[in-house]
């Protein structure tokens, strides 16, 4: 059984809900804390199967130490903006009641002139907690036709 090696818990909570939603065994999933965790997971871990999720930003970190790692350009969180388009991850916060709050964030005055996709990666990750709840919430939104690709690829792998 592979195992996968993540920076943090809202990828973790992304592949397992993807992997429960297609019906997959529950893959083991191991954040790492963060993309330099990775030499080290990876060195606990020698003669397991191996394979990675991580941001384009961080990828030589984890191509250093892993022969398979599947990258998200440049992050999760983006990956799931394009699949869902922006109104469908504004459908995902406005369930969450959260919209009036996401709009405040927006009029902000450094805010005004970020490309929406900052403005909403600035939104899950400005809340603490927000970023795994929210990685959970868009992996359960996602239709499974429109998984991202790297995500999609690295379930297919396992």
């Amino acid at each position: 059984m592979s195992i996968v090696l993540v920076e943090g818990e809202s990828d973790a909570v992304v592949i397992r809900t993807l992997a429960r939603r297609l019906a997959l065994p529950e893959p083991r999933v191991l954040p790492v804390g963060g993309s330099k965790g990775a030499r080290r997971a990876a060195g606990e871990l020698n003669g397991q199967r191996l394979v990675g999720l991580v941001d384009a930003a961080e990828r030589r970190d984890f191509e250093r130490v892993l022969k398979t790692v599947f990258v998200c350009d440049p992050d999760l969180e983006a990956e799931f903006i394009r699949a869902l388009g922006v109104e469908g991850v504004e459908a995902v916060i406005a369930g969450q009641g959260e919209l009036v709050s996401f709009r405040r964030l927006q009029s902000q005055p450094f805010q005004r002139a970020q490309p929406i996709d900052r403005q909403l990666a600035r939104f899950f990750g400005g809340r603490s907690g927000n970023k795994v709840r929210y990685a959970g919430l868009l992996a359960e939104a996602v239709p499974l036709e429109a998984i991202p690709a790297p995500l999609a690829s690295l379930l297919a792998s396992l």
